[in-house]
């Protein structure tokens, strides 16, 4: 005699699977903000090391003017690195697809570099800044 499940049971393993996910699906999440949070991190000294050797080569960072595009392409505007050569393949976007921000001069620092965080607003909590590594 074939025996088929009951909706009781059915229901069980149900609220089973339910207690699981509910229990795990917020520890992958928090994993991969985690993931964002550190890749982002990483880009950002990648970025700093190209700026630094940027200085090296030009004696001065890129203006905001500029911005990190120079570490791209040879900036046309003033003033002109004398010996630039490409530092970055292309410009990075952070984790979440932002643009990353630079000012140069700024204020106390030779520059500000960040990313606008997991929310995409600059001036917010979670921006990630490359003087906070």
């Amino acid at each position: 005699m074939k025996r088929a499940f009951t909706l009781i049971e059915v229901l069980v393993v149900l609220i089973i699977l339910g207690l699981l996910a509910a229990l795990i699906v917020p520890k992958l999440t928090g994993r991969v903000d985690e993931a964002r949070i550190e890749t982002t991190k990483l880009q950002l000294k990648s970025i700093k090391s190209a700026l630094e050797q940027f200085k090296l080569d030009n004696g001065f960072y890129p203006t905001t003017q500029q911005g990190l595009k120079a570490l791209v392409e040879k900036p046309s505007t003033p003033p002109e690195p004398k010996h630039w050569k490409q530092y970055l393949e292309k410009l990075p976007k952070d984790a979440w697809g932002n643009d990353f921000i630079y000012i140069s001069p700024a204020g106390e620092r030779p520059y500000e570099l960040k990313s606008p965080g997991p929310d995409g607003i600059e001036g917010t909590e979670d921006d990630i800044s490359v003087w906070d590594l």
